[in-house]
């Protein structure tokens, strides 16, 4: 890190202590947080000519601070190959009443090597690898390709699996224990086929998990084909908390391709959910009525006509995810170059309130700070207070290549719009700009956004 800033690790240590796990309510997190001075953000150079391995980066951004929108620390994983992808905390809110639980550790795994690290973050500024699993010891469990962390009561990590030993199917889940040593699986074997992502809400007893496809599938990346043949999910299933058990199973048809990421409400109680359906583009709202969970498609992107595709080309929803305070959903629309945000008050009719167009194949900007934006938002961060939202424009190294080529070869980069929560509006920060293509080892694929204090799409209430 550059000795001018004027940063120190105690000043990123807000709450940062013994049992700091998280905030005691969703409504805590708004009042009580820090803004954001630090953000965790994967590295990747899995599929680029950079022979290198991926890394967990350290992002300034503290307005204040000398280093802002720079890259202050970088911790190589000790394996080239990993795509890291998704991550997450060993603890977070829902082990508030844990005596001595701390949200310190980050367990970051490899998607396409099945490998998974831990990182520990006693160091705001400076995290330090200190163990690492690997592949083999996955595969014990019949299970590989590590998607979704989530910390989960008693100190144990769950894990989504997308496929068995093989990379075919079926997934399934994995539990570490608080040493980050494999506590077997969480599921049955054969429970459910396709894996992707899975959010658990205690109170209801329920967890609710996403389907993607098979590793063999989709680590090569995209091919229509393999839709026409079934090879992509395109159901949910609603499993009770306690029992691990699946108690229905939601089709969603045509209208519901390849259903990635689960975001419920914040608070605890709810019985509302969000699914975003990637290839159809669609957002289903999920609902408990009479015992019975239901999914009604409640917003519809629809297609767009572009001279280089001999098909109209889908918003392909990817990230998606709920303001602390429930009052916003904010999704991004890869291809498309776009963000979205709506009023969400009423959960069951999201009303449009606002939108930011850049990259992509049809975004209205196309440079931030001189930097050509090539790929569209991809990966969503908000801040807790609801009012700075964050994104990188990488999905999966394969799928990159496919649609954004230029992606691998020139990096990617981290964006950020400022909210207005009273409003319902947002506005691209065009004075802010981490440019992953500037690395030293060359240029890099950002993904998953991180605080170290809690987050949106991590954070669980018991």
């Amino acid at each position: 890190m550059s000795s001018d800033s004027h940063h120190t690790t105690e000043s990123h240590a807000h709450g940062h202590h013994a049992g700091a796990v998280g905030y005691d309510t969703p409504q805590a997190a708004i009042e009580q947080s820090a803004r954001e001075r630090l953000a965790y953000v994967p590295a990747l150079y899995v599929g680029t000519d950079i022979d290198a391995p991926d890394m967990l980066t350290v992002v300034d951004v503290d307005p204040d601070s000398s280093t802002y929108c720079e890259i202050v620390d970088r911790i190589e994983m000790p394996t080239k190959g990993d795509e890291l992808h998704h991550f997450g905390w060993n603890a977070c809110s829902s082990s508030c009443h844990v005596e001595g639980a701390e949200r310190r550790y980050l367990v970051v795994p490899g998607n396409r090597s099945s490998r998974i690290h831990v990182v520990d973050t006693e160091d705001r500024e400076h995290p330090e690898l200190v163990k690492v699993i690997e592949p083999e010891a996955v595969f014990e469990h019949d299970l590989s390709a590590p998607h979704t962390v989530h910390c989960i009561p008693e100190g144990k990590i769950m894990i989504s699996m997308l496929g068995n030993d093989d990379g075919e199917l079926p997934g399934g889940f994995l539990l570490l224990n608080e040493d980050f040593e494999i506590d077997g699986r969480w599921d049955k074997p054969g429970d459910i086929e396709m894996n992707y992502d899975f959010w658990y809400q205690p109170r209801r007893n329920v967890m609710v998990s996403s389907e993607w496809a098979a590793p063999s599938t989709y680590q090569p990346g995209f091919d229509l084909e393999d839709v026409e043949a079934g090879k992509y999910g395109q159901r949910l299933h609603v499993w009770n908390w306690d029992e691990k058990t699946v108690e229905q199973t939601i089709d969603l048809g045509e209208e519901g391709l390849v259903p990635l990421e689960v975001r419920f409400l914040h608070t605890p109680e709810s019985e509302h959910a969000y699914v975003g359906a990637a290839l159809s583009s669609n957002m289903f709202h999920l609902s408990k009525e009479d015992d019975e969970w239901r999914a009604t498609k409640v917003i519809d992107v629809e297609p767009r006509d572009h001279e280089d595709w001999d098909m109209p080309v889908p918003g392909l929803i990817t990230d998606l995810l709920v303001s602390m305070d429930d009052r916003y959903l904010f999704f991004a629309n890869w291809l498309h170059g776009e963000v979205r945000m709506y009023d969400v008050s009423d959960p069951s009719n999201p009303r449009l309130t606002d939108t930011i167009s850049v990259g992509g194949l049809f975004g209205d900007v196309r440079e931030v700070k001189d930097r050509e934006i090539i790929a569209g938002p991809q990966m969503l961060q908000l801040s807790l207070d609801g009012e700075r939202l964050y994104f990188t424009t990488s999905l999966y190294s394969s799928w990159d290549d496919q649609f954004f080529p230029e992606e691998g070869e020139r990096g990617s980069v981290m964006l950020k719009a400022d909210v207005n929560p009273r409003e319902g509006t947002m506005t691209l920060d065009e004075e802010f700009l981490v440019d992953f293509g500037t690395l030293p080892e060359g240029p890099a694929r950002a993904h998953e956004i991180r605080w170290p204090d809690g987050d949106c799409t991590s954070d669980v209430w018991m």
